[in-house]
């Protein structure tokens, strides 16, 4: 009996120390695949700490795969994980330790950023942070002075470009899909942002100058840094795999160096990982400075584009 009863106290305990999770935004897969990942611990890729417990719904009516999907996942959180849906952000707030800002649509991000941190607890917030470099930024500060941390990332973050980190690094090409949303001022936030945060998670900040060249089947972004490196995106549509390449200069005498890495399957474990690090902690493994500095190298692209290639600085 003794036994039994100290195992059922553990058990209780490594219960209730789990972080509680609430998500704002059901029309995107990742609140299924998240939950899944948190809530089932049979999960190949489960991650033992927390757990979703509470979500809004939200959605947005101009945007088809918003408006087709986030009733039908908000219906599976709750059947199939247990998963309460409220009715407003304000009443995710006493039930959770943290929040998933998950709104697939950047435009509400702003919006939902001001409800989300009178919480008072951390936020992650998927992409794309927001549809404009000026929403990207009031966010920020809407955090900051709420004394809110947060932070943002592609799930790409954490695949196999990590190896391309470091060294003598040249320069760095990635590639990967890139299907345009009409609604979103800056383009490329919509699904390109995953490539693009390839090259800043193997090239780091202090991109200067951004140059676009569009095609209706492609985007090629090419990106010159403060130190000369060079760093360049092609987006291409409608879907494709993800790779990257990154140059290296030789040690003495020799030829400029390759590396190449593919991501033919995209996981959501190791961001999902570094979510409920994030939660713990408190400090966003992604600095909200870089996260920032992309949004600019978009809005950058952006105006290049619009201006038929002409390379432009970062705002």
């Amino acid at each position: 009996m003794r036994t039994v009863f100290i195992v059922f106290i553990c058990a209780t305990v490594s219960c209730a120390a789990d972080l509680r999770l609430g998500i704002i935004g059901t029309d995107t897969s990742h609140v299924t695949a998240f939950t899944k990942t948190l809530n089932d611990p049979t999960a190949s890729d489960h991650v033992a700490g927390a757990r979703v417990v509470v979500a809004y719904k939200g959605g947005s009516s101009d945007i088809e795969s918003s408006r087709t999907r986030v009733d039908g996942y908000a219906q599976e959180l709750q059947d199939k994980w247990g998963v309460k849906i409220v009715d407003s952000i304000a009443k995710i707030c006493p039930e959770v330790d943290g929040i998933l800002l998950e709104s697939v649509d950047g435009r509400p991000h702003l919006a939902q950023m001001r409800e989300a941190v009178a919480c008072g607890k951390p936020v992650f917030v998927d992409k794309p942070l927001a549809s404009t470099l000026d929403d990207a930024r009031a966010i920020a500060r809407v955090a900051k002075d709420a004394g809110v941390p947060w932070f943002s990332s592609s799930s790409l973050r954490f695949g196999e470009v990590q190896k391309l980190r470091g060294g003598n690094l040249e320069g760095a090409a990635t590639w990967g899909p890139g299907p345009l949303e009409e609604h979103h001022q800056l383009d490329l936030s919509w699904y390109a942002i995953h490539p693009i945060e390839m090259l800043y998670t193997i090239m780091g900040t202090g991109c200067q100058e951004v140059t676009r060249m569009a095609t209706a089947d492609a985007d090629v972004i090419v990106g010159r840094w403060s130190d000369g490196r060079i760093g360049t995106v092609r987006a291409l549509r409608p879907y494709s795999s993800y790779g990257a390449v990154a140059f290296r200069k030789p040690e003495g005498k020799g030829n400029v160096t390759t590396q190449v890495v593919e991501e033919s399957h995209v996981g959501y474990g190791e961001l999902v990982r570094e979510i409920e690090r994030f939660m713990e902690t408190k400090q966003p493994p992604v600095p909200n400075d870089e996260t920032l500095e992309i949004f600019s190298f978009m809005d950058a692209a952006q105006r290049s584009k619009e201006a038929g290639g002409r390379p432009m600085t970062l705002r």
